[in-house]
C-alpha cells in the first residue's frame, strides 16, 4: 500500500473526511512547456466545425504530460454540462492511451521494425483489443482511477482548476481522439485527448488541435501500417464486415470504424517534421 492509500483507509476507519489534493508542484514540474489552459480552451474552440463531420456538438480535451500527469482540461460549450459530461474522464483516458503507447523518434532499438520511434493514436488500437486480437483486454491493463476523475467540486471541471490536474488518472481508451504530443525533433511531451461526438470526430478534432498547438513534429517517426508519412497516427477506415459475424476485419490491423457523417482523414493538416 503507498502512503497515499494508507493515509485515505486510516482516514476513512476513523471516521475522518480527507480530501487528497493533487500537488501542484507535480503538475508545475511536468507540465512545464505543455499548453496552458487558456492556449488548451482556446485552440479546441477554433479546430471544432463541420469540416470535422459527426454531430456537431461541443467537446471535452485533456493535456497530459509525458508521465502522465493532468496538466489542463477544457471544453468549448458555455458551461461543463454543455457538452456530454462522461467525455471529460474519457477525454483524460484518451490522452494517457496515446501517451503510454507512443515513443519518441530514435529510442527504439536499431533492429525495430520502427527503428525511429512509432506514435500510435488511440484509434489505431481499435482492431487490435477486439475479441481475438492480439491486444484483447488492453482496456483494464491500466484502469482510470476514479478517486483523481471524480474528486472536488464539479463546477471546477473543466477549468483552470479541474480537480484532476496534478494527479495521474490512468485509464486506457480503444477509440479515436487520443494522439500523442511532440515537440521539434521528434520528442513525445505527453499527449491529448478529446471526446464529446462521434470517435471519428474526436480523433479529426484532436488532430486538428495538435496541430494548432504545434506539436505535432512527427514527420520523421515511423508510420503505422494503412497511414502515410503525412499523417502517420491517422485514423484508417480499413475494416470490411466479417462473415462471421463480429467488429469486422482491418486489412491493416490498425483500423477503426466509420461513425455517423465520418469526415475523409486525408483532409487533415500534415504533420510537421521534427
Amino acid at each position: 500500500m503507498n502512503i497515499r492509500n494508507w493515509f485515505v483507509s486510516g482516514a476513512a476507519g476513523l471516521g475522518i473526511a480527507l480530501f487528497v489534493s493533487p500537488s501542484p508542484a507535480l503538475a508545475d514540474n511536468a507540465c512545464a512547456g505543455l499548453p496552458s489552459w487558456s492556449q488548451l480552451q482556446a485552440q479546441l474552440s477554433s479546430s471544432i466545425g463541420p469540416a470535422n463531420g459527426g454531430l456537431g456538438f461541443n467537446m471535452w480535451a485533456t493535456v497530459v504530460a509525458n508521465d502522465g500527469t493532468v496538466c489542463a482540461v477544457a471544453f468549448t460549450g458555455s458551461a461543463y454540462t454543455s457538452q456530454w459530461l462522461g467525455s471529460r474522464v474519457i477525454s483524460a483516458q484518451k490522452a494517457n492511451t496515446a501517451n503510454d503507447f507512443s515513443l519518441s523518434k530514435g529510442v527504439t532499438p536499431g533492429f525495430s521494425l520502427f527503428p525511429t520511434g512509432l506514435a500510435l493514436s488511440t484509434a489505431n488500437l481499435y482492431s487490435a483489443v477486439q475479441p481475438g486480437g492480439s491486444l484483447f483486454a488492453l482496456p483494464h491493463s491500466n484502469p482510470v482511477d476514479p478517486a483523481i476523475a471524480y474528486q472536488g467540486n464539479d463546477n471546477a471541471f473543466g477549468s483552470a482548476h479541474d480537480p484532476m490536474v496534478g494527479s495521474r488518472v490512468g485509464g486506457v481508451n480503444v477509440f479515436g481522439g487520443g494522439l500523442a504530443l511532440y515537440t521539434q525533433g521528434g520528442v513525445k511531451v505527453g499527449a491529448v485527448g478529446v471526446s464529446g461526438d462521434t470517435s471519428c470526430t474526436d480523433h479529426f478534432v484532436a488532430w486538428r488541435l495538435r496541430n494548432a498547438l504545434n506539436l505535432d513534429h512527427l514527420g520523421q517517426l515511423g508510420v503505422v501500417p494503412g497511414a502515410d508519412a503525412a499523417h502517420p497516427d491517422n485514423i484508417i477506415f480499413d475494416i470490411t464486415p466479417n462473415p462471421s459475424g463480429g467488429t469486422g476485419n482491418s486489412a491493416s490491423g490498425f483500423g477503426h470504424p466509420t461513425c455517423v457523417n465520418t469526415a475523409d482523414p486525408a483532409t487533415l493538416p500534415p504533420v510537421r517534421n521534427p
